[in-house]
């Protein structure tokens, strides 16, 4: 197999394992556990938990230690073994604890996937900025490809989504020690400071005035695409309690309709290339936080019947938001940081994003949806709880341009021109 096919597998199998239950977690949860929404903001806070330490951890391990490609397979391994144990859990603290477990092996490699695809991209003498978004494509396709396996076998209350994350997991697992060699390339520079030597020279990225901010912003994105994971599919299915919506597409398959946002990230991953050449990072990362403010803002005024279009423009929108952030992101570090610290540099972008933003968007949404759009029975105000999310997505899209100061760089440029 050539490098982009084998790079395209390896996406289509990490997306699907997370595809598998990332967006209907919370319908188990709710649906078929009646485990509380206190609780359920703890679960998916394991992501952001797990993200602080893991992805710039395993980031030092590659880039010091051990082969990207096999960290990547024995991480995936391992996650496979405790995802088949998560059907067993019975109560909401285990659950917490098995799942924090899972997210320490999967989180990691999210950002290894990326070190992974582009050292063998670059290795192979092939355009990063150019050939990365078409292969990073069938990651999101595979994710699709979950939600409509999960969906169509009407699993999307049940335990055996995460037997099916799981043998994705392991078959992932054993083919990653067949894909292209990914050395560590930061042990073969003479490290004569403590940090060197310890492999945490890409924190010194934080001195960087435009890095502090670009780092910034993608806490405060990560958990914007925190709130949309953990409550996008359980919106849809509390419709279900309302009479007239009961018998709706989108109530009867939520986990399709929501697989829309996927296919909207397709067609927008073909496209970064073009307006990181036509805008710049600066502009493309403003698309996406105006993206974040209609995503939320058409939620808070859909329904599945008259309404539906307001769902699935918010779902197409969602491919902008998410893309223009959190792949030209992946871009925008890979071409700014040196080839020694790749593995670590994207650990911090991973960490900001899934880590610290997935953390203060779990713990934050989860208090204020319980104090202030909970109703007395229990229902939740799905109107005043988007339209507060897309007030803070707003927030953020007025503060950026003032702050964010950065022009490309010739590296970045040069690599763009080429795309």
């Amino acid at each position: 197999m050539n490098v982009k096919f084998r790079l395209i597998l390896m996406n289509f199998m990490q997306y699907f394992i997370w595809g598998a239950w990332l967006l209907t977690i919370g319908a188990y949860w709710f649906q078929n556990k009646h485990w509380s929404g206190a609780q359920f903001g703890i679960i998916f806070s394991t992501m952001g938990i797990s993200a602080i330490f893991m992805p710039a951890i395993t980031g030092i391990i590659s880039d010091k230690f051990i082969n990207a490609e096999k960290l990547y397979g024995v991480m995936h391994i391992c996650g496979g073994i405790v995802l088949a144990c998560l059907p067993l859990v019975t109560n909401p603290t285990t659950f917490f604890w098995v799942m924090l477990l899972n997210m320490v092996f999967y989180m990691p490699t999210l950002a290894l996937s990326n070190t992974v695809a582009y050292s063998a991209l670059k290795r192979a003498n092939i355009d990063v900025v150019k050939e990365f978004p078409p292969i990073r494509i069938w990651g999101t396709i595979g994710f699709i490809a979950a939600l409509w396996v999960v969906s169509l076998t009407h699993n999307e209350t049940s335990a055996n989504q995460f037997y099916i994350a799981s043998a994705i997991a392991f078959a992932l697992g054993i083919y990653s020690f067949s894909l292209p060699k990914c050395p560590p390339l930061l042990a073969k520079i003479d490290n004569k400071t403590l940090a060197g030597a310890l492999g945490l020279n890409a924190f010194a990225l934080f001195k960087s005035p435009r890095f502090a901010i670009f780092f910034a912003f993608s806490l405060l994105l990560g958990a914007a695409l925190q709130l949309t994971n953990a409550y996008g599919d359980t919106y849809i299915h509390d419709f279900a309690k309302i009479p007239s919506y009961q018998d709706t597409i989108a109530v009867k398959y939520p986990a399709i309709i929501m697989s829309i946002s996927q296919i909207s990230e397709t067609l927008f991953i073909l496209a970064i290339p073009f307006f990181l050449r036509q805008f710049g990072i600066k502009y493309v990362m403003l698309f996406s936080m105006l993206a974040w403010v209609l995503r939320f803002g058409l939620f808070a005024f859909g329904n599945p019947a008259e309404g539906l279009w307001m769902i699935v423009m918010s779902c197409i929108v969602y491919g902008m938001a998410f893309d223009f952030f959190n792949i030209s992101g992946s871009l925008f570090v890979e071409t700014q940081a040196a080839p020694e610290i790749r593995g670590s540099a994207q650990g911090l972008f991973m960490m900001m994003v899934n880590g610290f933003g997935a953390l203060f968007g779990s713990f934050a949404s989860g208090l204020i949806i319980d104090h202030f759009f909970t109703m007395s029975n229990g229902d939740k105000d799905w109107h005043g709880i988007w339209l507060c999310f897309a007030a803070y997505a707003l927030v953020i899209a007025v503060i950026f341009p003032f702050v964010f100061k950065y022009r490309h760089n010739a590296a970045l440029e040069h690599a763009i021109k080429h795309a």
